[in-house]
């Protein structure tokens, strides 16, 4: 099932042809030939202040941010971790001599 990809615009006058013009989900979408679901999803989205939806994407961006440094962080970690188990061990085999 191939789905179909809308553009920002398209879904933001969706929306506003229900939340401002009172028409129901049901109308909008056979009028417009998307599924209920879809317009949900995108009133969820859309029917927020533009400044809402602005630091909401902000949010979200710092959110990918802040999970890849993690993610860097955590494999730079572990790497530290064997190389000391490493060390560790090579220096208990020099002092048993």
């Amino acid at each position: 099932m191939s789905s179909q990809r809308y553009p920002e615009e398209f879904k933001k006058e969706a929306v506003k042809q229900i939340t401002e013009r009172n028409r129901t989900v049901a109308d909008v979408a056979k009028a417009l030939g998307v599924s209920s679901h879809s317009l949900y999803a995108w009133m969820k989205r859309y029917d927020k202040p533009d400044a809402q939806q602005k630091e909401e994407a902000d949010l979200q961006a710092e959110l990918r941010k802040l999970r890849a440094e993690l993610r860097m962080v955590k494999e730079e970690r572990d790497i530290l971790k064997e190389a000391a188990a490493y060390f560790a061990s090579e220096s208990r085999k020099g002092t048993r001599s």
